[in-house]
């Protein structure tokens, strides 16, 4: 028999509380008829005695305190799980809304997870390859880690999504598939998305979830744990290496700060709870791999710094848990570089133990280290040009802003292309090769004498490309 409790005691908001409940828990759906028959769904987020206060997903228009039937179902959050569930679009909760009819679960598990045994873990190893010559080479994802991406507003953070799920595979064959959250996104960036993972025929290996702008904030704070509890069952059950993406991370934390505003809860930095740090904690730390399992799951939380702020604390809080980030440049974006990634203040903690020989290359990480050692010394010569010009640079100098502008017009700025880590480590050797040998310190020699293949000498490089000119 189930026990319906008839009107509330208070309304305010999306909010209602309800007096006389006994044996409640935390984070328990509750289901609201009203007297016209129809119902919503609520989430229990605050017990104080025998007072409950219900945060109701699909609003409170039309409630009243005498109008209401409320009954407990006895369990949080749940997703229906399937092996069918690839392909499909779903909302912020994990339900069909693609046409497509609804989705027969062979499980139906809790949002919230089930916390991984420190002891369990393995160590995150190999790499999943991006297509992206930047985050390959110099920020490199590894199995098993979460990798988040520092943007801002404006920026091409949606197109870099976009084509990460188009690009994204692994080398040794192994089964892969991307679990794609967005949150808080605006109707046209929604299409977008669904547009071009069509169009790219991407969608056999893709679950989507799509929160809109215009949905309740509280489906905002179930999304990303709907698509964590779904990556877990396709990594974990089905053996599958899986990618999850989630964009925006700021819409997130902005939904939990009016979320915790509405509750009366003490606010911290800039308004956002004081808890943000261990909630964000409880989403980042469901990435890895689990001793006897097949699988992994790999995440790329993307988030946009409020104004262009690394210090913000979003970011500031993500950088704390995750393992390195990419960091994406608006003056690079501003001159027409794609993907903007900014190379020196990315980086990824656990890439040298998944790439190397048996994993990408054995010149793997020297190329970076060289690349990472050059690229510095641009901006000291930039810097140093923007006070003397650049035409009073030593020879020294000029070679290496020469080797900065093809670094950061050919390497990075690579458009769509989608390249492989051979292509990719060939094109860093090509260009390092526009210095001269005695200028590379940071190289293994046996490396150096095995990958290292020099221009021809400047005069004679000038002359063919004039004769190539005139044979045009």
């Amino acid at each position: 028999m189930i026990l319906e409790h008839v009107g509330l005691s208070q309304i305010n908001g999306s909010l209602v509380v309800l007096d006389g409940v006994k044996d409640a828990t935390f984070d328990e759906m509750v289901v609201l008829k009203l007297n016209d028959g129809t119902q919503r769904v609520g989430r229990i987020v605050m017990i104080e005695g025998e007072k409950c206060v219900i945060q109701v997903f699909e609003g409170t228009t039309g409630f009243s305190l005498n109008n209401t039937r409320t009954s407990l179902t006895g369990h949080p959050m749940m997703v229906d799980l399937s092996p069918e569930i690839l392909g499909r679009t779903l909302d912020g909760l994990g339900r069909p809304i693609d046409g497509l009819g609804e989705i027969y679960p062979q499980y139906r598990r809790d949002v919230n997870g089930s916390p991984i045994n420190p002891v369990s873990r393995v160590y995150p190893r190999n790499y999943i390859r991006t297509g992206i010559s930047a985050i390959d080479a110099l920020a490199t994802l590894i199995r098993g880690q979460k990798l988040p991406i520092f943007s801002g507003s404006g920026m091409k953070h949606n197109e870099l999504a976009v084509q990460i799920v188009k690009q994204a595979d692994v080398s040794d064959g192994e089964e892969f598939a991307i679990v794609f959250a967005a949150m808080g996104v605006k109707n046209d960036v929604a299409d977008y998305f669904k547009k071009s993972f069509e169009a790219a025929n991407v969608m056999d290996r893709v679950v989507m979830l799509l929160n809109l702008a215009n949905d309740p904030i509280v489906e905002r704070i179930i999304t990303p744990r709907a698509a964590l509890t779904i990556a877990e069952y396709l990594a974990f059950d089905l053996g599958k290496n899986i990618l999850v993406i989630l964009t925006d991370m700021t819409s997130y934390c902005e939904a939990l700060r009016e979320f915790s505003s509405s509750k009366g809860e003490i606010p911290g930095r800039k308004g956002y709870p004081g808890y943000l740090y261990s909630d964000l904690a409880s989403l980042y730390e469901r990435a890895g791999i689990i001793e006897g399992r097949k699988g992994s799951v790999t995440q790329i939380p993307i988030l946009t710094m409020p104004g262009d702020d690394i210090t913000h604390p979003i970011p500031d809080l993500t950088g704390y848990i995750t393992e390195g980030q990419i960091v994406l440049d608006r003056g690079m974006d501003a001159i027409g570089v794609y993907p903007p990634i900014s190379v020196l203040p990315s980086l990824s903690r656990l890439m040298k133990d998944g790439i190397g020989a048996g994993y990408t290359r054995e010149d793997h990480n020297p190329l970076a280290n060289q690349l990472f050692a050059t690229y510095a010394r641009v901006q000291d010569a930039k810097a140093l040009a923007s006070v003397i010009g650049e035409e009073e640079l030593s020879p020294s100098d000029k070679r290496v802003m020469e080797f900065g502008r093809a670094f950061e017009q050919q390497f990075v700025g690579q458009g769509s292309t989608n390249r492989t880590i051979e292509e990719t480590l060939d094109l860093g050797w090509e260009l390092l090769s526009m210095l001269p040998k005695e200028e590379l310190d940071r190289v293994d020699q046996v490396m150096l004498d095995h990958f290292y293949k020099p221009k021809a000498d400047p005069k004679q490089r000038e002359l063919g490309l004039r004769r190539a000119f005139k044979n045009d």
